[in-house]
């Protein structure tokens, strides 16, 4: 025999699905005379061969993924995507009567299998197999593949399931494509088989003992239990040990014991089988396999075989193969390994050496694996599923093979003669193209990986090139900078406050990918709610390229707008995505994590609630602006009139209470000097007033028409309607200064509500605060000042302050009586007032 000669014989043909058969799962399965066929859609067909007729064909509610006969072959089980498993009784099946009306022009009748013919309902359940009378099911938990073991149903009568006998989690791996709960990807499918100790005929196939041992340790061959092995779309190859899973029930452990890690192709797990690649003696009974392999999708192939090192104990051998890729199907039979790929099907010998065209090919020696496999081309393409028959013909072997078009197939592999020139020829040949290939491949995969890492440093050197563009910048405008302005702006069926950071490059620098802005909205308290993050990946940036990021500040629905707001602005860079990875799992949506790539700070951006103000009077001629010096009212209806919550109105009428009830107001006096020298080119030509005001509302919107009109006071509203009065007077300071009075600039703020003046306030002494730290930095003196006068102002302060505690603690122990706690309280409004005017300057 120097080559197999493929003789293909057409059977039938069937619908594809659409895409396909390329698209779906196509099953094949043999009983007897009768082909078991699933095109890779929901119909299972019966094809006699004998007579060569579809005989049936029985509906099912999903797409079929799996089938398996039952001891007997009275029965198939049969797994169907996101349903579960349905047992089929073969016996009672061909006296249904009832025909499916949407195949009418199929030549067999199409039996729709009945809802009860299902035994496990399980949308996760991706595999199983049957192990004489247990049921092993493999389905995907949330986070882990789940393996539970069940009593097989009984073939006769109403179909049921037995109770469950034992279940545990194989390692946390998902597979790609999935999410966790829901099936893999249609993709790849996990790969469920048995293997049985000599002696055990359990189902799946038999290991010699020596290999048996070796492999799944001495609990297995002790018990003399099958295993059951896994190999999981995410590449890993794992082994549970059947009894001791049963027996964990009975007297739990480490659930992790339980689960043992053979092997990791590194890529989908396709196939799991067994080979004889040694002859036995014709005394020792049956035959049994004494190799196992594990093919992959991209060909990867592993093969473990025990051999006898030099004192006669057994070792395991365990060699890796790369084989033509991808694979599609595979199967395997007595010393051959069958493969389909889109280029044809492929055929390997373990016992000649890994090719089954050359006999004479040398061997590395008795009882160990070829450092090189040769597998031959039997030049018929585009197979989707393959099936060994059991039995053997002395004409050679057969295969049966389902095509990409849905055309039913049988390949005999018979060999054919040639003379031994031919035969010497075509092996060197075959061992030179192995060569070729394999150096070849070699040579890809090293220049890809060169390629790869040159990416990788060019982008790291580009990002080093960035980063000390920015981090070395210390006068002058940044290469790259980010700028932030808010604006009001119209959202049906509200107004809402928009901060929009605009990105620009200035350099001669190109931002490549996984270059990132990433925009952070920071409350003012971290405590106080959630701090808002948006990245928005760059691409291509090249100089002069502009960015806009547009977020909505509020209100929200509940009307209120919390600020001030700190907008921060980085560029983030990818080290994950610069080595060529695609970004983790386990990172949170909206910002990648820091410790994952480079962040570069551009710029912070602080918006309060001068920024939030809006004037709709100015755009008509400015009116006049109550003065924030009302009369003086009742102090303690004042008081009362402040701390009164909104819906607590008082009883007397509202012109009255109009009058006589002050809105809260607070001021804070600034040196005109200090003042005047800081504003410099603002309020050129204008008084000093109104360019403190325009200084003020800078980064409004409404700066420009303050500047124009030359405003010292407005009117305007907060966020949520509420009116806020801004204005400034100069005014004389006497008393401080030994050469005279001092010119100071008061700025006072007024609104009806309290939380509006504290804010108002808030952001007007921190414009003042890095005035002052400014004109410090600068070296400006203050003016000489009268210390005893100091001296006194604080401590009439402090007098006043020990003289409201004494107030707070007799109205906590107060009896009750009106006129003692209005007494008090007036007391109480009188030493607040001394206290806060005259406030102490800023100098």
């Amino acid at each position: 025999m120097a080559r197999l000669a493929p003789r293909v014989e057409y059977l039938a043909g069937f619908r594809c699905p659409l895409g396909g058969l390329a698209a779906g799962r196509p099953r094949l399965l043999c009983r007897g005379a009768d082909i078991l066929l699933s095109p890779g859609g929901e119909l299972l067909h019966v094809y006699d061969r004998e007579a060569g007729l579809l005989t049936a064909a029985y509906r099912f509610p999903a797409q079929v993924w799996h089938l398996q006969l039952l001891a007997g072959h009275r029965a198939l089980l049969v797994l169907c995507a996101q349903r579960g498993i349905y047992c089929l009784s073969l016996e009672q099946a061909g006296r249904t009567v009832h025909r499916d009306g949407r195949d009418s022009e199929s030549p067999a009748p199409v039996v729709a299998v009945e809802p009860d013919a299902c035994v496990l309902a399980d949308a996760t359940l991706c595999a199983f197999a049957v192990l004489d009378h247990t049921l092993a099911v493999l389905g995907q938990g949330p986070a882990r593949w789940r393996l539970q073991l069940f009593h097989c149903p009984c073939p006769r009568g109403a179909p049921s399931l037995g109770g469950q006998i034992g279940e545990v989690e194989l390692p946390p791996q998902a597979p790609p494509g999935g999410s966790p709960g829901q099936p893999p990807a249609p993709g790849f499918l996990p790969v469920l088989c048995c293997v049985s100790p000599p002696g055990q005929s359990s189902g799946g196939f038999t290991l010699e003992e020596p290999l048996f041992g070796l492999l799944f340790g001495a609990d297995a061959s002790i018990l003399q239990s099958p295993v059951i092995l896994c190999g999981l779309p995410d590449g890993q190859l794992c082994y549970v040990v059947l009894k001791a899973l049963v027996t964990s029930r009975l007297t739990p452990g480490d659930p992790k014991a339980l689960v043992k890690i053979l092997h990791h192709l590194e890529e989908p797990v396709v196939f799991v089988g067994a080979l004889r690649t040694e002859p036995q003696a014709e005394d020792t009974g049956d035959m049994h396999s004494d190799c196992l392999v594990a093919l992959g999708h991209h060909g990867r192939m592993l093969a473990v075989k025990a051999r006898r090192d030099a004192g006669g104990g057994p070792v395991p051998e365990l060699r890796d193969y790369c084989l033509p890729g991808p694979v599609l199907c595979a199967a395997s039979g007595g010393s051959c390994l069958y493969q389909s790929t889109p280029s044809g099907l492929h055929v390997l010998d373990l016992a000649r050496g890994g090719s089954p065209q050359e006999p004479t090919l040398p061997t590395p020696g008795r009882g160990v694996l070829p450092p090189m496999l040769c597998p031959a081309s039997l030049s018929v393409c585009s197979l989707m599923s393959l099936c060994v028959p059991p039995g053997t013909r002395e004409d050679g072997t057969e295969l049966l093979a389902m095509s990409a078009k849905g055309r039913l197939l049988t390949c005999h592999l018979a060999p054919s003669p040639s003379g031994a020139a031919a035969a010497s020829t075509d092996r060197k040949i075959a061992g030179l193209l192995a060569r070729v290939a394999a150096t070849s491949e070699r040579a890809s995969s090293l220049r890809k990986a060169l390629d790869q890492r040159s990416q990788a440093l060019a982008r790291l050197n580009e990002a080093m090139s960035v980063s000390c563009a920015l981090l070395s910048t210390r006068a002058g405008p940044p290469p790259i900078s980010c700028s932030t302005t808010t604006a009001w702006h119209r959202l049906h069926p509200r107004d809402v406050l928009v901060a929009t950071c605009q990105l620009e490059n200035r350099s001669s620098l190109c931002l490549g990918p996984g270059w990132a802005l990433c925009v952070r909205l920071l409350p003012p308290i971290p405590s106080t709610g959630p701090t808002l993050t948006c990245t928005v990946p760059l691409g291509r940036f090249g100089p002069g390229g502009q960015r806009e990021v547009t977020l909505p500040l509020g209100p929200g629905k509940d009307g209120a707008l919390d600020l001030p707001v700190t907008v921060s602005c980085t560029l983030f860079y990818s080290l994950r995505e610069a080595m060529g990875g695609p970004p983790g799992p386990q990172d949170p949506p909206g910002c990648p994590p820091e410790q994952d790539g480079v962040c570069l700070p551009l710029s912070e951006h602080t918006v309060d609630l001068l920024q939030g103000l809006r004037f709709p009077g100015l755009a008509e001629p400015p009116a006049p602006v109550p003065s924030l010096l009302g009369p003086a009212g009742d102090p303690v209806d004042a008081f009362l009139g402040t701390c009164r919550g909104p819906g607590l109105e008082p009883a007397g009428p509202a012109p009255l209470r109009a009058t006589f009830l002050l809105p809260p107001a607070a001021s804070i006096r600034v040196s005109a000097e200090l003042l005047g020298g800081a504003l410099g080119d603002i309020g050129a030509g204008a008084p000093l007033c109104c360019a403190a005001l325009q200084w003020l509302l800078a980064g409004n919107a409404a700066a420009d028409v303050v500047r124009a009109q030359a405003l010292s006071s407005v009117q305007g509203v907060g966020p949520d309607g509420t009116d806020v009065h801004l204005a400034v007077r100069e005014e004389t300071l006497s008393g401080l200064n030994p050469a005279g009075p001092i010119q100071a600039v008061d700025i006072q703020v007024q609104s009806p509500t309290l939380g509006h003046v504290c804010g108002a306030h808030h952001a007007i002494l921190r414009r003042v605060q890095a005035l002052v730290a400014e004109q410090a930095a600068r070296g400006a003196c203050p003016p000489d000042l009268d210390l005893q006068r100091l001296h006194q102002l604080q401590a009439d302060r402090e007098r006043l302050l020990r003289e409201v505690r004494t107030l707070r603690d007799r109205l906590c122990t107060e009896d009750g009586a009106a006129d003692g706690a209005g007494t008090v309280a007036q007391r109480l409004l009188r030493v607040y007032q001394q206290l806060r005017s005259p406030g102490l300057p800023l100098l």
